[in-house]
């Protein structure tokens, strides 16, 4: 079974996806910020990491760099969730190195097209 971290701020959003996770097969691990998810990675080694981008303690873009600079974490992959639509946004997560940049408010076949795509399936 893949195992998936959800980092995420808002609790609601962050127990919705760990549910749609659940419901669809995947593990679901979860954290509240950057810097908690990091710790999590690092512990538990998940197969992806589902992340929003504006949170407090540590933002989607920190984690981001934080994850490629740790051999350990290095190589899994990444999706940013977010709210921010800018093209340029979206840009700069693509090539900072996020693997899809999903934008809120998705639905669940987009989500579950993006985890696809981010475990390379």
């Amino acid at each position: 079974m893949k195992r998936i971290l959800v980092i995420e701020d808002n609790q609601n959003i962050r127990e919705n996806l760990a549910e749609l996770l659940l419901l669809n097969g995947y593990e679901a691990l979860t954290a509240a910020n950057g810097k908690e998810g990091i710790e999590t990675a690092l512990v538990t080694q998940p197969d992806l990491l589902l992340c929003d981008i504006s949170m407090p303690v540590m933002d989607g873009y920190t984690v981001l760099h934080t994850l490629k600079k740790d051999e350990r974490i290095a190589n899994i992959p990444l999706i940013f969730l977010t709210a921010r639509a800018d093209k340029n946004e979206l840009s700069y997560g693509i090539t900072e190195g996020a693997r899809v940049y999903l934008v809120k408010p998705f639905t669940e076949d987009q989500l579950m097209q993006a985890i696809n795509s981010g475990l390379g399936s």
